[in-house]
């Protein structure tokens, strides 16, 4: 489990969060964490947090965001708030680190679900391109996280048609989560830059 202090990142995505606030200390009212993107990162896939408002304070660079349709650019001293339901997505529209402060409230299982997610990012069993996990993976985090977060399409009515039976499949081939993020590896790995994936792995 993540605490105050610790840095995840997703090597394909270009973001590196460190944990400012969790949802442990705070005993689920929110969480807060720094998020540094690099120049064109981008979050892996437009998504809905369906319980959890998300805001954020850009400190620096430039941001585009996307929020039920409407697009606008967000700089360094502004802001930006994405109510719990509508579906989002963002990157970084600059040509340098964005950095930013976000707030999940509720901060019910944040600190959990990018643990669990950058994690597979780091073992390598993400797309090279995208950064999302393949199907199982995906269903697998579907079954433990929807009601933290789930991507906007296809219609959540078809993801549980969909990603309810192939989880578990998922679980019966050994896909288990949450998946504690390679702490003791970061300390000794050079910083990869975006989209710097090598090979991908599906399971």
């Amino acid at each position: 489990m993540a605490r105050k202090g610790d840095t995840v990142e997703h090597p394909v995505t270009g973001e590196r969060i460190t944990f400012l606030e969790t949802s442990r200390q705070t005993d689920g009212e929110y969480a807060t964490f720094e998020l540094r993107v690099l120049p064109h990162g981008f979050v892996a896939a437009p998504h809905v947090h369906p319980h959890a408002e998300e805001s954020f304070e850009i400190r620096s660079g430039t941001f585009t965001f996307v929020v039920d349709g409407e697009e606008r650019q967000v700089r360094a001293g502004d802001g930006a708030t994405v109510p719990a339901g509508a579906a989002h997505a963002w990157w970084n529209s600059g040509e340098e680190e964005g950095v930013a402060i976000v707030e999940f409230r509720p901060g019910w299982k944040t600190e959990e679900f990018f643990e669990s997610f950058f994690g597979l990012a780091q073992d390598r069993k993400v797309n090279s391109n995208t950064g999302l996990p393949n199907l199982l993976w995906l269903a697998s985090v579907f079954h433990v996280y929807h009601d933290f977060g789930y991507i906007a399409r296809p219609p959540l009515f078809v993801q549980r048609a969909v990603f309810v039976p192939l989880g578990a499949v998922a679980r019966l081939l050994g896909y288990r989560l949450p998946r504690p993020y390679p702490y003791a590896s970061r300390a000794s790995a050079q910083r990869p830059g975006a989209r710097d994936v090598r090979e991908e792995v599906v399971m």
